[in-house]
């Protein structure tokens, strides 16, 4: 019985020759549409399905292969004569290749204008239906999906007269992938479009691979980094142009991610940088210069940056490249790099460079976090939110000064970034302590004050969360700390601000807790 295999691709890449292979290794070509089109304008002969079918495409197009002459071809298992039998009697050639790709439903939405009726007219209906029916008869039926792939089967038709069982297999679960990937783009562009924002019921997330990790956390686990699908401003590090080094690691881009949540909560309107080590700030500053606010940032820690991760909200000049190049970085990120600048910090042949332009713009609100644990999948809201002004308290007598005011709000966006329980002090446009991660606020705050060392005098202090005791303001008041912002909210809250009102300390509740675990 004569070979046949059906065509009809959006992406022609390829398709023309896989076709010329097809033919004369004996394949009669099936097609539809602008697959047809291609391949008669490349003098490869095809029969339209309509021909096949003995119905004509119609409704626009929307129908064209849902038709018993094309699927009981493609499901017929071969080795059920009852099922070949039926076929003869119907009068139906069997189909033993399918090569198709679905409509670009992706391309379609990322188009700035797109509409809506356009993003529907992009849902493909008989491309899905025959691949899965193609996948479930997998062992008889080789159906690709990427024109990667055209290749190894032309390479397996040729030298072994048919497909093999385990490419088939593989083949099949390609398929899988690839519509459920296509049905969760569909899905969660229809969720937009009703505007919907809660939690699904059943959550159905689709990634696709960015590179793969040369190992995860520890040399013994695998890993990989993946995207959303989506439109994207320059702010995500997936959009990061690599400019020098080695290849990002699993924890380089944790890290990394790190540094940009910090520098997009100061945004832009005047240098920042951030200095990360092992997903917590060590170091960050502001400054009249980037110059004098990466400065600010390495001297907040100048032992705990060695090794770390630093992002830059200005181009990085020739000035602050010298500094960068006296110690061991990881990466350093920023909008760009000036040409002197790069030509010092790529003769640091481990360094990586990433350029990554408007990177201090707030992250979208429409981002969620998401961790993973044993058997399932905590999905939050992304914390885009910080404080509110107009809802700041001072609940003790006595108020902090504008420069105190000024730190309590710069030191309120570090802590929000440092694991819980984290305190962070700061003065003068920069971290001086930072303590992260600990089990009780008290050892967190006594960490900060071990690291800021003389520092910590005359500075103000962030909590992440309420402070359950008075003991924390008077260990403030031991290390020279004058103001202390909270989210407030402690039954405890009456003794902490006494205890504040006695030290002299000012006081500032938010009503925000920011936990970060």
């Amino acid at each position: 019985m004569k070979k046949r295999a059906i065509l009809s691709v959006s992406d022609k890449t390829g398709i023309c020759e896989f076709a010329k292979q097809l033919v004369d290794l004996g394949y009669e070509i099936l097609s539809t549409g602008g697959t047809a089109t291609a391949l008669k304008n490349a003098d490869i002969p095809c029969t339209n399905v309509s021909d096949v079918t003995g119905f004509p495409e119609c409704l626009d197009g929307r129908v064209k292969t849902l038709h018993p002459m094309i699927h009981a071809g493609i499901l017929a298992m071969r080795s059920n004569p009852e099922h070949m039998e039926q076929l003869e009697k119907l009068g139906v050639t069997p189909i033993d290749v399918v090569a198709i790709n679905l409509y670009p439903f992706k391309a379609t939405i990322l188009k700035p204008d797109v509409t809506f009726e356009d993003a529907i007219e992009n849902i493909d209906i008989g491309g899905p239906t025959m691949i899965r029916a193609a996948a479930k008869n997998w062992q008889d039926v080789a159906v690709i999906v990427d024109p990667n792939d055209y290749n190894a089967v032309i390479n397996e038709l040729r030298n072994d007269g048919e497909v093999s069982r385990d490419t088939k297999f593989k083949l099949c679960g390609k398929v899988f992938e690839h519509t459920a990937s296509y049905d969760a783009m569909i899905n969660s562009y229809l969720r937009a479009q009703r505007g919907e924002t809660g939690m699904p019921n059943t959550l159905t997330l689709t990634y696709e691979k960015v590179q793969d990790m040369r190992y995860g956390e520890n040399p013994h686990q695998s890993a990989a980094f993946y995207k959303e699908i989506g439109n994207f401003d320059t702010n995500v590090l997936h959009m990061a142009k690599q400019l020098h080094g080695k290849e990002l690691s699993y924890n380089n881009i944790n890290d990394a991610n790190g540094a940009l949540d910090i520098i997009k909560e100061f945004g832009d309107a005047e240098p920042c940088a951030v200095a990360i080590k092992h997903a917590n700030p060590c170091g960050v500053g502001l400054g009249a210069t980037i110059f004098e606010a990466y400065m600010n940032a390495y001297n907040a820690d100048p032992v705990s940056i060695f090794g770390g991760i630093v992002a830059l909200n200005r181009e990085v000049d020739e000035d602050t490249a010298n500094e960068l190049a006296k110690i061991f970085l990881e990466i350093i990120i920023a909008p760009s790099f000036s040409e002197k600048a790069l030509e010092i910090l790529t003769a640091k042949k481990n360094i990586r460079l990433l350029e990554l332009p408007r990177l201090a713009k707030a992250n979208d609100k429409s981002f969620v976090d998401m961790k993973k644990v044993a058997g399932g999948l905590l999905v939050q809201d992304l914390n885009t939110e910080l404080l509110d002004t107009e809802n700041i308290k001072c609940v003790t007598k006595r108020h902090p000064t504008a420069e105190e005011f000024k730190q309590l709000m710069f030191v309120w966006k570090i802590v929000k970034h440092v694991k819980s329980n984290g305190i962070a002090l700061a003065k003068d446009n920069m971290t001086v302590g930072i303590g992260p991660g600990q089990t009780n606020r008290i050892t967190a705050l006594e960490l900060a004050i071990k690291y800021a060392g003389d520092k910590a005098s005359g500075s103000v202090m962030g909590s992440d969360a309420f402070f359950p005791f008075p003991d924390c303001v008077e260990a403030a008041k031991k290390a020279g700390i004058t103001a202390i912002i909270q989210p407030g909210g402690s039954i405890k809250d009456e003794e902490s601000i006494k205890a504040a009102d006695e030290a002299g300390i000012a006081m500032l509740f938010t009503g925000v807790r920011h936990f970060k675990h």
